[in-house]
């Protein structure tokens, strides 16, 4: 195989449109795009979702939903996780520098996964129904 002699697939180049080549080639005069308006013209082009002047779709529909900013920003904790700390006092930021929760989390909730066999007080932590009796069966309290 030589460079000079490689050439594309048989049907896989289509030749160019030349419009307004005269009529016998179906596409002269007006070109293909018909007679008058704006599409016809040059620069005659508009933004996406332009109707011609009708109220677009976008804007007709109500706008609809929220997305909060703070939503997801409340992490889980595992009663075997809070049982591997060294401390009896537990809060939000014990449970960050642990590495329990994300630095960003705004709050922390207790759910029941494991067992706890030590006493603990938790501060400013929720927690589910299931493991508040777990905390509270080994002596454990909840701080508000």
């Amino acid at each position: 195989m030589l460079l000079n002699t490689i050439k594309p697939g048989a049907g896989s180049k289509h030749a160019k449109r030349r419009v307004g080549r005269g009529i016998g080639s179906g596409l002269g005069k007006t070109c293909g795009r018909g007679h008058k308006g704006q599409k016809s013209r040059a620069g005659g082009f508009h933004k996406v979702g332009f109707e011609g002047g009708q109220m677009p779709l976008q804007r007709r529909l109500p706008k609809r939903g929220f997305k909060s900013l703070t939503a997801g920003n409340v992490a889980e904790v595992r009663l075997s996780e809070l049982a591997l700390l060294p401390v009896v006092e537990v809060d939000l930021l014990t449970l960050k520098q642990a590495g329990l929760v994300p630095a960003q989390s705004l709050g922390a909730k207790l759910i029941l996964s494991g067992s706890v066999d030590r006493a603990f007080t938790l501060r400013g932590i929720a927690a589910t129904a299931g493991a508040k009796a777990a905390v509270e069966a080994a002596g454990g309290s909840f701080v508000e």
